[in-house]
């Protein structure tokens, strides 16, 4: 963990020196829960890689980062959805964690089947927050994932984990109206606020009556949203009390989609590099 480095810990045993990396992922994890707690909106452009993950954490006003599953997984040939090796998944977001000194939160989709074991071993990489899907699974189980993460996390000594419980109820709606769909992210938010994660996060969501309904019943400073096309802009996401909103697989895609453009032009174009490229790798 690059936050570690430095003098200090060169004469000290392995169990002391585990401690002081509790402490420290602890401490990173309150900074970071504390970005979610203002009314400033936390706004994390997704990451992938260590050269991603360089060039977010550079650039002025990044206060932390977020990992994609999906871009991870898509970067090393595997398709979204728990497809990768959890081994191959975590050492990924171990690189991405030791880039920076921000505090790192990583997307474990649904957890690959045991969220707790999952966590901890994200934590032992110092990451200090998660997302954790539903996967629209009954709504005991679900609860009881965030119940077993949040406790997890509190015995490694990391109680401040942010764990940002995700709800599909809009991306499996499963024949449901897009108002039963907000029911149920509803129902389903509640619950795994209540059972102590403190954020949630509902993807796909981006009405504004849907939004200001979410954030009536849950509270401000407890919901996040995914910049996709559609979204609100974030002054208005800021207004209506929104946590933080994130941008998933789409900031990967901004990229490929720069380098196919780049592509298009070397072979059917006159092959001229964008005037404002930048040297960042």
């Amino acid at each position: 963990m690059t936050h570690l480095a430095g003098g200090g810990l060169s004469n000290v045993g392995p169990g002391a020196m585990l401690a002081a990396m509790s402490q420290d992922t602890a401490a990173l994890a309150t900074s970071f829960l504390e970005l979610h707690r203002v009314p400033t909106l936390l706004t994390l452009v997704n990451v992938w890689d260590v050269a991603s993950a360089r060039v977010v954490a550079e650039t002025p006003g990044t206060a932390a980062l977020a990992t994609a599953s999906h871009s991870i997984a898509a970067s090393l040939g595997y398709p979204d959805g728990e497809k990768i090796p959890l081994d191959e998944m975590l050492a990924a977001i171990a690189r991405i964690v030791g880039a920076t000194s921000l505090p790192v939160s990583a997307d474990l989709e649904a957890g690959y089947g045991d969220p707790a074991v999952t966590v901890r071993r994200a934590i032992d990489l110092g990451v200090v927050g998660a997302n954790i899907e539903d996967g629209m699974r009954p709504l005991a189980e679900a609860v009881r994932a965030v119940e077993d993460v949040m406790a997890a996390a509190t015995d490694l000594g990391v109680p401040d984990f942010v764990l940002n419980a995700r709800t599909d109820a809009f991306v499996r709606p499963e024949g449901r109206s897009p108002d039963e769909c907000l029911d149920e992210a509803v129902v389903r938010c509640r619950a795994f606020l209540d059972a102590g994660a403190p954020v949630v996060f509902v993807p796909r969501v981006v009405e504004r009556g849907h939004i200001e309904r979410l954030v009536g019943e849950l509270g401000p400073q407890r919901l996040t949203v995914i910049g996709i096309p559609g979204t609100l802009p974030l002054s208005e996401l800021e207004a209506l009390g929104v946590a933080r909103v994130t941008y998933g697989p789409w900031s990967q895609r901004v990229a490929l989609t720069a380098l196919q453009q780049l592509t298009e032009r070397a072979l059917a174009g006159d092959g001229a590099l964008p005037e404002d490229t930048r040297p960042l790798n």
